[in-house]
């Protein structure tokens, strides 16, 4: 496989809550390729989205990173200078946000903000801008381009806005796109035409897509190969058939008996009859993160080592590790 695009190695993020620094990312370590899709996945607060903001500098106020590095094409994203940050934030790094109403200019147009990206960018001129802002929201399959480029987008659907918001983040041809849950409150017919939208515009364009969900639906539909994140730490890593097909970690596991499951009966889909699962506690707040493995609290296999003891990473197959001591090496292949 060519080299990674965009290399995130050993990333820590930490955030000042009166005095004290507590952990939010540690050591997270990821790889994006071009023309493939790594999906991150795990419960509301366990790092998916300050990964993304961290890679795009992004960060709120009180949250930095305060180790390892971000490359991309052998710079040090941590550590560029804000100018050359803003140079590549939008042009050859781009972010889909997950909530399109908050993220786009209400008093703009919609077709004024696509263009805006390309006269920043680009250096195009205004009417040049403006004709590859149409050329965008036909490429995003648009109803009616010419008339929604002067929409505002309070008079678009929320599909629309969402398609406005891949139109912004691929109106430079960027080299690497984070989709931060790019469907959250669509319905799922609108859910499957933006994510057959970014499939075949990544088929066009080579772009590696970072896809932050905890739809595992998605990530069935839509990635490569898949990284499993809680309490800040990377558990399980691996190609999604292994990930979804045979999970090693008990953490992927138990996401997976909780996500709901249709078998063909003899008339019609019913539902699995073996039910939904589900994982007992919560993910343990910022500052109260436990000191051997994350995990240990909530899972049903863990002994007095695992709460002693930072587990291993454990290969369990080809290019699959998981971050566990009840992971025997190259389990995963074993497992039915």
């Amino acid at each position: 496989m060519a080299d990674p695009i965009l290399s995130i190695r050993d990333l820590k993020v930490e955030v000042d809550i009166g005095g004290r620094s507590l952990s939010v990312l540690d050591g997270v370590s990821l790889d994006l390729y071009a023309g493939r899709t790594l999906a991150v996945v795990g419960e509301s607060g366990c790092g998916k989205s300050m990964t993304a903001l961290a890679t795009m500098g992004l960060l709120p106020e009180r949250f930095a990173v305060t180790g390892g590095e971000i490359l991309f094409d052998g710079e040090d994203l941590t550590r560029l200078a804000a100018p050359r940050l803003r140079q590549l934030r939008g042009n050859a790094i781009s972010m889909i946000f997950q909530e399109p109403m908050t993220s786009l200019n209400p008093v703009m147009t919609v077709g004024r903000q696509i263009a805006e990206v390309v006269e920043l960018h680009q250096g195009r001129s205004r009417a040049e801008a403006r004709e590859i802002a149409l050329e965008m929201l036909r490429a995003v399959h648009i109803p009616g381009p010419e008339q929604r480029l002067d929409a505002y987008p309070h008079e678009l659907s929320g599909g629309m806005r969402q398609r406005v918001m891949i139109a912004i983040a691929l109106a430079c041809r960027p080299r690497v796109i984070i989709a931060d849950e790019p469907t959250t409150a669509l319905d799922v017919t609108v859910q499957a035409q933006i994510f057959r939208l970014l499939r075949e515009l990544q088929m066009d364009t080579g772009t590696a897509i970072l896809l932050i969900t905890h739809d595992l639906g998605a990530v069935a539909d839509m990635a490569d190969e898949v990284a499993v994140l809680y309490a800040g730490k990377c558990v399980e890593r691996g190609p999604v058939d292994a990930i979804l097909g045979a999970p090693s970690h008990p953490y992927t596991r138990g996401l997976m008996s909780c996500t709901p499951r249709l078998r063909l009966g003899a008339a019609a889909l019913q539902p699995d009859p073996r039910g939904l699962g589900e994982i007992p506690g919560m993910v343990p707040p910022l500052g109260r993160f436990p000191r051997a493995c994350r995990f240990g609290p909530r899972c049903g296999l863990a002994d007095a080592r695992c709460h002693a003891e930072a587990p291993p990473l454990v290969p369990t197959g080809p290019a699959h590790t998981a971050l566990c001591w009840h992971v025997p090496p190259h389990s995963a292949e074993a497992r039915p």
